[in-house]
């Protein structure tokens, strides 16, 4: 270590590295996990790190964020932070799950291999398939490192058009993780598929992200996108392809037109519905004959953002809420002292509050405290569950007037697939209970990464994908959505309440 750096060890993972003194810190502690929700603005608080030996200077940003106390305990934010000395700081955003695929896809028979990639907002899934078998040869999955840029779509539209660039970041890291599938094997490879959500597809394949930052978020370039490995500066065989799996509309990207392949709805004579529970809230409807499909903006709150102590699915994080003996039972990833709440608890608790009798269907909490204990030191506040009735409340109402837009009820329904890390952790019966889902529970199945699957299913056909026709309806443009979206927004009257202990 020469004079210019200084020692940077990250708690509680006892990861060390080396970095020039004084130089903002975001980028190295972006690289080791932690997120940075509006892309090292300083705006939300959210990569808050404690320094537990060494100092920090005080910046503006913490000063706006940190009482004086806090301070003085060595709270920081991280997007701030420029290291003049070595130091050591607690960094607890550790251990997110990645959804991977585990179920086998029937193979065509193609020869060579082949690499399907889920390029989430948050994490990148990707696994290696020999073609000709459709077995798993390899899986990797790590965090999208353009987080360093903001952990939703909009602060990384905002990155681009303010000169980031965002497109080599993720292509270069792509080039990683596809050299580690392929260990030694690059000259088998013979076609790389991602599938992505709109954004995504646009910052990978380098198109003009400004149509999506505003009304009526359309873009001119949803189609298929084709590269060769020169393109990328990946060490694969020269006639080897890389596609990006085309989109369907502004917020309903390629991730969705896997999801429609992955649930089998192109083939089915019974009407399925896909819904991803993400910010954006994506839902497609349909059968062999047709598919609707929208998004809504649901908001952060099923990815606990905007809510005060809500936190991704990591170590720390609340992701349970029982109710038992007329008391609050929570169950915390990592199983260590709570420290926030992550999306499926905050289904979880409201749920329990409604049939405590804690929460009213109005979302009121109902002890004049405004504040509805979880886990200490966890609570709800009352903005808290306001945030997530605007959510359901987007999310009820887009598929509500979907099935009107196709005739339907929700008793044709075959099938209601889940999709997503939240979709796959949240309790069914908890959705229900808050009138995030209006179906029967035995037709509601969590489907895992259906982007994943859906992009290993599309890699293997030898022909055309054979999709029906999917029709994107803009619910923005429905005179009834704001109506139907009103009427989504209360709770369902819980059918037995059990009042929650003092």
């Amino acid at each position: 270590m020469t004079a210019d750096q200084v020692r940077i060890r990250l708690e509680p993972l006892a990861v060390e590295f080396e970095a020039p003194r004084n130089v903002p810190l975001l980028p190295l502690l972006a690289d080791h996990g932690v997120e940075f929700p509006c892309g090292g603005e300083g705006i939300c608080g959210g990569c808050r790190v404690r320094v537990l030996s060494g100092t920090l200077p005080v910046t503006s940003a913490d000063r706006e964020h940190f009482s004086g106390e806090e301070l003085s305990d060595g709270w920081r934010l991280a997007c701030h932070a420029r290291a003049a000395v070595p130091i050591v700081i607690a960094c607890s955003q550790w251990h997110m799950d990645v959804l991977s695929d585990d179920i086998r896809i029937v193979a065509a028979g193609k020869p060579g291999l082949g690499i399907a990639i889920d390029l989430g907002t948050t994490t990148i899934a990707a696994q290696m398939i020999e073609l000709q078998s459709g077995d798993v040869l390899a899986v990797e999955a790590m965090l999208n490192p353009q987080a360093a840029f903001g952990s939703d779509v909009m602060s990384r539209i905002r990155a681009v058009l303010h000169g980031a660039d965002l497109t080599s970041v993720i292509r270069t890291a792509l080039g990683e993780v596809i050299a580690r599938l392929a260990s030694g094997r690059e000259r088998e490879i013979t076609e790389v598929l991602l599938a992505g959500n709109t954004v995504m597809h646009h910052l990978f394949c380098g198109l003009d992200v400004a149509p999506l930052s505003h009304v009526p978020f359309a873009s001119p370039c949803l189609g298929e996108q084709r590269f060769g490995p020169r393109d990328m500066g990946w060490g694969l065989p020269d006639d080897s392809a890389i596609r990006f799996a085309p989109c369907i509309g502004g917020f309903v990207g390629a991730d969705i037109r896997a999801g429609i392949t992955a649930t089998g709805m192109p083939h089915s004579g019974d009407l399925i519905a896909l819904i991803d529970l993400g910010t954006n809230g994506e839902i497609a409807i349909g059968d062999r004959h047709g598919v609707v499909c929208a998004s809504t903006a649901a908001g952060p709150a099923f990815e606990a953002g905007a809510i005060r102590m809500g936190m991704r699915a990591v170590t720390g994080a609340v992701s349970h809420v029982s109710l038992a003996n007329g008391r609050m039972h929570a169950t915390v990833i990592g199983d260590v002292a709570p420290r926030g709440i992550c999306g499926s608890g905050l289904v979880d608790a409201v749920a329990m509050g409604l049939h405590g009798g804690a929460v009213l269907a109005s979302g009121r909490i109902v002890n004049g405290t405004k504040v509805l204990p979880v886990a200490d030191p966890v609570v709800l506040y009352q903005s808290d569950i306001r945030e997530l009735q605007l959510a359901k409340g987007a999310i009820a109402a887009g598929f509500k007037l979907l099935l009107r837009e196709i005739g339907a009820s929700v008793n044709q329904l075959h099938s209601v697939y889940l999709a997503g890390a939240f979709g796959n952790y949240v309790q069914i019966e908890s959705a229900l209970a808050i009138g995030l889902l209006d179906a029967p529970k035995q037709i509601i199945h969590a489907a895992g990464n259906t982007a994943l699957r859906g992009a290993k299913m599309l890699l293997m056909q030898t022909g055309p994908p054979g999709l029906p026709e999917i029709r994107h309806i803009n619910l923005a443009a429905d005179p009834g959505f704001q109506d139907e979206f009103a009427a989504c927004m209360a709770f369902p009257e819980p059918a037995e309440i059990i009042q929650i202990a003092n």
